[in-house]
């Protein structure tokens, strides 16, 4: 049976001895939608009130390593990240074999870290959600954000279930079942360009390329490069997705000096060169630092230019010497490239 007619298989992934009630709701209304739950336990300390189809001791055997050693490892920062190594390796595995047509996780703090890793392990196009108590906080560095995560508050969700909890997680196990019927895998048939600008109000040039480079048989992804925008274009980067690159608007780089929480992480402008792609690269936006408009103005740009997009972004022009030290930052990121660099 192909992919594409079999029920889609999700990956159920949590905290079987802490959280069955709620899991097993999931798998519950994961089945009813049509979908096959695959129940992954990352439980460290107890077992679940159930057989899961990928044991927690599977999970450390993935990590090169036993539950006895993940337990006595020192303390539960420790243990989850062993325990996310392991998720990460199985779910890779389970993935490259075909197995794996979406995923869903459900945790707090402890539960979303080890999501977060497992998501970022899967491919553009595979459906990932996370059930989070934290989701959508400045707690989620955007560089451990996968290009394609959908998360939902876990309102109201700890210690077992309840109206408000079964609502959350409903929509949520729904959301992934009709994720993985309807999605598209990327096709990789033409050859995919990566070009950060945006919008089109200061950067227009992609209106130009984009249909130049259609009619010479390419592919074009234009990534809005407001911090997440250039999260994902580094993610697909990494993922060796382009053929090649232009980069033509990297405040990022920027704002990631400025301390600005519109950040792509520390890697922006790395992956690309890192994974032997020609880039072209300009300096598009690089005099500006973007900060949430609902924030007041950090006292250390008083008196600079100022402009509100909207009421979520605006910006801030930066002096002469920060622009000569984000070039040196530029010059240094562009110099680690395996690949021919303009």
């Amino acid at each position: 049976m192909s992919a594409s007619a079999r029920p889609p298989r999700i990956l159920v992934i949590g905290t079987g001895d802490t959280k069955s009630e709620e899991l097993l709701f999931m798998a519950e209304v994961i089945g009813k939608a049509g979908g096959v739950p695959v129940m992954v336990d990352v439980s460290v300390l107890g077992e679940p009130p159930y057989i899961p189809d990928h044991s927690k001791h599977d999970i450390a055997h993935a990590a090169g390593t036993t539950i006895e050693n993940v337990i006595d490892s020192g303390d539960e920062n420790t243990a989850i990240a062993l325990m996310a190594k392991g998720a990460v390796a199985l779910v890779r595995a389970l993935c490259d074999a075909g197995e794996v047509d979406g995923m869903i996780a459900l945790g707090g703090s402890l539960g979303t870290d080890l999501a977060l890793d497992v998501a970022a392990a899967l491919p553009l196009g595979v459906p990932k959600f996370i059930v989070s108590t934290i989701a959508y906080s400045h707690l989620l560095p955007p560089e451990r954000i996968a290009p394609d995560l959908m998360m939902i508050l876990w309102a109201g969700g700890l210690y077992g279930l309840n109206p408000i909890c079964r609502a959350v997680l409903s929509q949520a196990s729904g959301a992934v079942v009709g994720a993985a019927r309807a999605a598209e895998r990327p096709d990789r048939e033409r050859p995919l360009v990566g070009m950060t600008s945006l919008g089109s109000s200061c950067l227009k040039y992609m209106k130009v390329l984009k249909p130049e480079l259609e009619k010479r048989g390419y592919d074009v992804a234009v990534f809005h490069a407001t911090g997440m925008g250039g999260r994902a274009y580094e993610a697909v980067a990494a993922d060796r997705g382009f053929a090649a690159v232009f980069d033509f608007c990297i405040q990022e780089v920027t704002n990631a000096e400025n301390g600005s929480v519109v950040t792509s992480g520390p890697d922006r402008l790395e992956n690309a060169g890192r994974a032997g792609i020609p880039q072209i690269i300009a300096p598009g936006a690089v005099d500006m630092v973007d900060m949430p408009a609902w924030q007041e103005t950090p006292a250390r740009f008083a008196g600079r230019p100022y402009h509100a997009h909207n009421r979520l972004i605006a910006s801030v022009t930066v002096s002469p010497q920060q622009r000569r030290e984000v070039a040196h930052i530029v010059a240094a990121k562009l110099e680690t490239a395996t690949a021919p660099v303009a």
